[in-house]
């Protein structure tokens, strides 16, 4: 039977002003099934199109801290030791920064890092 899921898009928006992003990655959270992953994507000539000055191994050590708290790895700082539900709401927390996320919606799945492969490749990935 499906379960049901929440997920966020990772946005990376490098002039606040502009409102320009790119989707960079996902997040799942699946309470029934104890699951919490991001997968990121990030595509450095996207970004630099927004910005060509973006410094973009900045935002690959941002991102990786957030696949590090999503995964629960200790490398993440305190927050990585938190419960799955409270780790989901403090990486989909609103923040005015360059790294963002998306509203939080809901899906269903059989399988939650399944779906998050999927939302990657639907809705971060370059259209091929």
């Amino acid at each position: 039977m499906p379960e049901s899921f929440d997920y966020a898009l990772i946005r990376v928006v490098p002039r606040g002003e502009r409102g320009e992003l790119v989707n960079v990655g996902a997040i799942v959270a699946c309470a029934t099934k104890r699951y919490l992953g991001a997968r990121l994507a990030l595509d450095p000539a996207r970004l630099r199109a927004l910005d060509p000055a973006i410094d973009v191994e900045e935002i690959e050590l941002a991102l990786a801290g957030i696949a590090l708290v999503a995964a629960g790895d200790p490398r993440g700082g305190p927050i990585a030791s938190l419960p799955h539900g409270e780790r989901f709401h403090w990486l989909v927390a609103p923040r005015s920064a360059v790294i963002q996320t998306s509203p939080v919606h809901t899906g269903l799945c059989d399988d939650p890092d399944v779906a998050l492969a999927e939302l990657v490749d639907k809705l971060v990935r370059a259209p091929r």
